[in-house]
């Protein structure tokens, strides 16, 4: 992976016999990157244009999450995504990250609020950035094309589409190419759709979506919300409950879809390194 800022060096550690990929680059006060769960999704093509650039002022740390990318490809049946925020919080431990700023980007910016608003969070958070995280998720039509994703590019192009208010990127062979096969490395498919097997006995799931059941109160870290203003996975206005974190902003990006931090890379890692080295977040909403 390169990067027009700082090197990017691809890493691997023991966490718990778990064979663990994480990117690092720069030096200077720890930031956490969290990525994204679609179909092929890893540190490297989530955050891919905002790790050199934040490396300038920051040590970036960049793991992918149990069963993405390069770490082993395993799925807890029992607890589910709980198992991979025990794993991220063992992985910090072993790289003795005491305490860091996060960014997470949909699924990562999800776990992370749910896993800050408990009263015995697991990891060292000093400061959140959340882009596309929280809030309720509709049942529609783009979201049960990332559902229901059968490894061809033509269903990789649906996934795009789905994730970017810009149409270049479904458009781009390359682009498609690389997701596709980042999909079908061994495990990788099996490993995604894993988390989305039911059983017969679970009741199904609200045709409108699933609620959000955060507790945003609990929050007490500062706090950065940013989201694409054209978001198809997400109805229109539905940041404003993490409006309730005491210390927060939420920044509306005009001409964005839902993988902000990706469409959007300028402005994204502007707002990112403007927060994390001004101190608290503290402001309204800006659209």
């Amino acid at each position: 992976m390169s990067s027009d800022c700082e090197p990017v060096r691809s890493r691997y550690l023991d966490v718990g016999g778990i064979r663990t990929h994480y990117l690092d680059a720069g030096d200077g006060p720890p930031v956490v990157l969290l990525h994204s769960g679609e179909f092929g999704a890893s540190a490297e093509l989530c955050w891919e244009f905002n790790i050199g650039p934040l490396a300038g002022d920051f040590r970036v740390i960049a793991p992918d999450w149990l069963g993405f990318g390069g770490t082993d490809k395993l799925r807890d049946f029992g607890s589910g995504s709980d198992r991979m925020i025990r794993h991220m919080s063992a992985f910090l431990q072993v790289m003795a990250v005491e305490q860091a700023d996060f960014v997470g980007a949909s699924m990562g910016a999800t776990m992370l609020l749910r896993e800050a608003a408990r009263p015995d969070c697991r990891f060292p958070i000093r400061r959140l950035v959340v882009s596309s995280g929280g809030g309720f998720v509709p049942d529609n039509e783009e979201r049960r094309r990332l559902l229901g994703y059968d490894g061809s590019p033509e269903a990789m192009r649906a996934i795009l589409r789905a994730n970017f208010h810009d149409p270049s990127w479904a458009q781009d062979d390359a682009y498609v190419k690389r997701r596709v096969e980042a999909s079908l490395a061994p495990g990788a498919w099996e490993a995604v759709a894993a988390a989305r097997l039911k059983p017969p006995t679970m009741p199904r799931r609200s045709d409108f979506g699933q609620p959000d059941t955060i507790e945003y109160e609990r929050i007490r870290h500062p706090t950065l919300v940013i989201a694409g203003a054209e978001d198809k996975l997400r109805l229109p206005g539905y940041y404003a409950p993490l409006g309730r974190i005491p210390d927060s902003r939420i920044v509306v990006l005009p001409e964005a879809g839902h993988l902000v931090n990706i469409e959007k890379a300028a402005e994204f890692n502007g707002l990112v390194r403007q927060f994390l080295t001004a101190g608290n977040a503290g402001g309204e909403a800006d659209g």
